[in-house]
């Protein structure tokens, strides 16, 4: 019998009493402001923090911020405190409602106006962080939303949610063994992230002009009309609705949409998004290397090499600014432009030279078969396994 198991036996032999959220915690809803207030100093005004300042895994995220002016009404409640819950309970999207960030400090932020704070009174703030994140909660929300045409977590709705309450030694017990897990998890993530900043560094160094000129055997500058062949006229897109169930991709401009019964292409291509998602936050292409059978739709043009190593060439067009090629609304790249796209050419041998280099980083960073992406996945699973089994309680009669 474990620590926890005696514990319950001690304190709570007949199960745990469930509470509404209400009963034990304070819910406070963020800050109104007008566009117009909003400035640029970060300096100079008050932090907000919005639904994107919280990931998809419940973690804080402070690299997007919006600042507001100072003359903003703002209640001392509105900032945010160590051991608050920060909660996204309004968003154009279902899946976003109800992710939760932990606070671990004091901050001179604020949360907007489609935010919220979970602010516990009488229970362990980091407990009832770990059954916000668990299915429960997930469960209730769903059924909730699914019930309702609006897509937010009103004070009414949040506050009869119940959660267990044993007693306080069992809360403290379960935060110490999940903290542990989290703390791995971290540990694994930040050493992915440097690997991630590893990898970029030999990828632009290998591919920078200097490098290329002088290690390189030398290099053409080549337009990607040059040295690919373009398929799209071989696309197909297929509604949703239309679409037989299978074992084949289909790809849209940013990755895999479905899987369908049959497939267009087959072998080596590249992925290059048209609309919607065309280019990412360093302002490189949305890409996609694809290997096997697969379906794609109109939304990403497709490419091979004529006669060049396709892998370099995913790697070259990494390097590329295409920001200046993007035009319209919503954001597209056309196949004019993408043809134009200029690319260096070294001879092939160093290209696979590089590719061979590049691929042993790429792998340790994206391959969840495998290296650190594949145990951060195998830490999450053990993880949630674990949650879930040490928050279900007998609920007392």
């Amino acid at each position: 019998m474990n620590k926890i198991e005696k514990l319950l036996n001690e304190l709570c032999p007949n199960g745990v009493e469930f509470k509404s959220l209400g009963e034990v915690c304070e819910y406070i809803r963020g800050v109104t402001y007008a566009k117009n207030q909003e400035i640029q100093d970060l300096d100079d005004g008050i932090k907000i923090l919005r639904a994107n300042n919280i990931t998809l895994n419940n973690v804080l995220d402070l690299r997007d911020l919006k600042v507001i002016h100072k003359n903003v009404k703002i209640k001392n409640t509105q900032f945010l405190k160590r051991q608050d819950i920060l909660i996204c309970a309004g968003s154009g999207s279902k899946e976003h409602i109800g992710k939760i960030a932990f606070i671990d400090r004091d901050m001179d932020f604020a949360f907007g106006g489609f935010m919220g704070v979970i602010r516990s009174k009488k229970i362990n703030s980091r407990f009832l962080f770990f059954y916000l994140s668990s299915e429960y909660f997930r469960v209730f929300l769903k059924k909730e939303l699914e019930s309702s045409t609006i897509n937010n977590l009103n004070s009414a709705l949040i506050n009869k949610f119940q959660i267990p309450i044993p007693p306080i030694e069992i809360q403290e017990e379960i935060v110490k063994i999940l903290d542990a897990f989290t703390d791995l998890e971290a540990d694994l993530e930040a050493d992915l992230e440097a690997r991630r900043r590893q990898y970029e560094y030999y990828r632009n160094k290998l591919l920078s002009f200097e490098y290329l000129k002088t290690n390189g055997g030398g290099y053409e500058l080549k337009m990607l009309g040059e040295v690919c062949e373009i398929y799209d006229k071989l696309r197909k897109p297929v509604a949703k609705d239309k679409r037989v169930k299978g074992d084949y991709p289909y790809y849209g401009a940013n990755g895999i949409q479905d899987y369908v019964n049959n497939y267009l292409f087959e072998g080596e291509y590249l992925l290059i998004g048209e609309d919607g998602s065309v280019i990412n936050k360093d302002n490189s292409p949305v890409l996609h290397f694809v290997n096997g059978k697969f379906w794609v739709n109109n939304h990403a043009h497709i490419i091979q090499s004529k006669n060049h190593n396709l892998r370099f060439i995913y790697y070259a067009l990494q390097c590329c600014n295409i920001f200046d090629l993007v035009k319209g609304t919503p954001p597209k790249l056309n196949q004019e432009n993408l043809k134009i796209i200029q690319i260096p050419i070294p001879p092939l041998a160093i290209q696979e030279k590089i590719v061979s280099i590049l691929d042993q980083f790429h792998a340790l960073t994206t391959d969840l078969t495998s290296g650190i992406p594949a145990e951060i996945e195998a830490r999450k699973k053990q993880y949630e396994y674990y949650r879930n089994q040490l928050l279900t309680f007998k609920e007392a009669i």
